[in-house]
C-alpha cells in the first residue's frame, strides 16, 4: 500500500526530471546550434580567404592612383616591395593626376563589353568618384567586409569605414587612410601680433587676406585640395542658413536647388579672389605646388588634407622649421579615403590581398610616421594586440605638428554630386582666364 500511496508523488517527480530533460536539451541544442553556425561561419571565412591567397598569388596588380606627391609614391612602392616578398605580387603604380581618369577607363571598357579583363585591378578613390563609379555599377562589391584586417577598423560601430560622403559602401571600398583639412602658416611671415594672427574662420580668412594680399590662394579645381577648401567654404557659408537650405547638401545638387546653394559661394570667392595670390588671374594646380610656394615664402598661410603632412615635409626640408599647423574654429572638412576593385579587374583575388595588406597594423603604422606619408590610420587602437599598438607609438610630436586634439569640430562633405555642381559653376565664373 506504501507503494501505491507514493506513485502519484513519484509520476510528479518524474515529470518534473522529464521536462527538465527536455529544457536542457533545448537548451544544448541551440548552444551547440549556435557553436556550429559560428564555427561553419569562421570556416567560410578562412576557406574564402584561402581561396584567394592560393589564387592571388603570383600575379600582376595595377594599382591606379594619384601620383602628384613624392611621399605618396615612395610609400606605394615601399607597400609594393612588402607585396611583393609576402605573395610575389607585382605591384604597378599607375600614377594618375586626376582619378576621374581611372573612371573613365573602367567606364570604357564597361561600354566595349570587357567585363572581365579589365585595366584596372585596384584605385584609390574618393567619394565622388565612388559615387559615379557606384552609380554605373563599375565595382566589385562584397569583398572588403571580407578581409580579415577589416576587422581592426571596428566596422559595427565605425560608420566612417562603411560609409562613403554618406552613401553605404556594402563592401565596395576598403578604408586605407583618414583625413582632415588642416591649415598651416610660416610663425615668421604671421608672428600672433594684434594686428597679425592666423585666421581661425572662413570669415577671418576673408579679412586677413585683404590686410596681406597675395600671401595665400588655393589650388585650382578640379584638384582634390582645391575643391576640399571651396567645400569647406560652402558648407562653413550655411552653418547658419534656414534648415530647408542647409539640409540641401546632403541631398543630390539639381537645377532647382544649384543656385540656391552656391550663390553664397560665389558672393564670398568674389571678394576673396581679388586678395589673393596672382590676384586671383592664375590658381597653382594642386597641393605639392602651394608646398612649394610656402616653402618659396611666397605664401604665408596654406592648408593641407592631412595633418602629418606637414611636419613630414618639414623633416624632409620641403618646408621651413618656422610652420605651425592649427586647425579652424569654425569646423575641419573631414573624411575617410578608400580603395576599391573594379567589377572587371583582371585580378581581383591578387586586389584583395594588396588591400587587406595596406590595412595591416605594419602598413597603417608605417604609413602614418610624419617622416613618410603622415597619414592618419583607420585602424581603431582597442582592436590590436599590444604588439600592434606598440608599432603607433612616436615620440614627442614635431613643433610643426597638429597639436592633439586641435579639432573641436568635424564638418562632413556635402552629397558628391555638388563636386561636379561647384566644378561647373567655378569654371564659368572664374576658369576662363586660367
Amino acid at each position: 500500500m506504501q507503494d501505491i500511496k507514493s506513485w502519484p508523488t513519484l509520476t510528479r517527480y518524474r515529470s518534473y526530471w522529464v521536462a527538465l530533460f527536455v529544457f536542457l536539451s533545448i537548451c544544448l541544442g541551440i548552444s551547440s546550434s549556435t557553436a556550429v553556425t559560428s564555427t561553419i561561419a569562421s570556416t567560410e571565412d578562412q576557406s574564402y580567404w584561402q581561396q584567394m591567397e592560393t589564387h592571388g598569388k603570383n600575379q600582376d596588380v595595377y594599382f591606379y592612383a594619384w601620383g602628384g606627391d613624392a611621399q605618396i609614391n615612395a610609400y606605394i612602392q615601399w607597400a609594393a616591395e612588402q607585396i611583393k616578398s609576402q605573395y610575389n605580387i607585382n605591384l604597378v603604380h599607375v600614377k594618375l593626376s586626376d582619378t576621374s581618369e581611372a573612371v573613365s577607363r573602367v567606364l570604357a571598357e564597361k561600354s566595349a563589353n570587357n567585363n572581365s579583363q579589365g585595366s584596372v585591378d585596384l584605385v584609390w578613390i574618393n567619394g565622388a568618384n565612388f559615387a559615379t563609379m557606384n552609380e554605373h555599377s563599375l565595382l566589385l562589391k562584397h569583398w572588403s567586409n571580407k578581409l580579415p584586417n577589416f576587422a581592426l577598423t571596428d566596422p559595427n560601430n565605425n560608420p566612417a569605414v562603411t560609409f562613403d560622403f554618406g552613401i553605404p559602401t556594402e563592401g565596395m571600398e576598403a578604408p586605407w587612410g583618414q583625413a582632415s583639412l588642416t591649415f598651416y602658416y610660416d610663425n615668421l611671415a604671421i608672428d600672433g601680433s594684434a594686428n597679425n594672427k592666423p585666421p581661425t574662420t572662413l570669415n577671418e580668412i576673408l579679412s586677413w587676406s585683404t590686410q596681406h594680399p597675395g600671401r595665400f590662394s588655393y589650388p585650382k579645381p578640379p584638384d582634390f585640395l582645391g575643391m576640399s577648401f571651396l567645400k569647406y567654404a560652402l558648407v562653413t557659408l550655411h552653418q547658419n542658413s534656414p534648415e530647408n537650405i542647409k539640409s540641401q547638401l546632403n541631398q543630390p545638387a539639381t537645377d532647382q536647388n544649384t543656385a540656391l546653394v552656391l550663390t553664397p559661394l560665389w558672393d564670398f570667392l568674389d571678394k576673396l579672389h581679388p586678395t589673393l595670390w596672382r590676384k586671383g588671374e592664375h590658381f597653382m594646380q594642386n597641393g605639392a605646388q602651394m608646398r612649394r610656394l610656402v616653402d618659396d615664402t611666397e605664401l604665408s598661410l596654406a592648408f593641407t588634407f592631412s595633418a602629418p603632412e606637414v611636419p613630414a615635409a618639414v623633416q624632409r626640408y620641403d618646408l621651413p622649421e618656422s610652420i605651425r599647423s592649427y586647425a579652424m574654429n569654425d569646423g575641419s572638412l573631414s573624411n575617410t579615403h578608400f580603395v576599391a576593385i573594379p567589377y572587371n579587374a583582371s585580378h581581383p583575388q591578387s586586389a584583395q590581398l594588396v588591400a587587406n595588406f595596406l590595412l595591416s597594423p605594419t602598413a597603417q603604422a608605417h604609413k602614418q610616421k610624419a617622416s613618410v606619408w603622415g597619414d592618419k590610420t583607420v585602424l581603431i587602437q582597442s582592436t590590436l594586440n599590444n604588439d600592434q599598438q606598440a608599432l603607433f607609438k612616436t615620440s614627442k610630436p614635431h613643433p610643426s605638428a597638429l597639436p592633439f586634439n586641435s579639432i573641436k569640430r568635424t564638418l562632413s562633405e556635402p552629397h558628391p554630386s555638388w563636386v561636379d555642381a561647384i566644378m561647373q559653376g567655378w569654371e564659368m565664373r572664374y576658369g576662363v582666364s586660367q
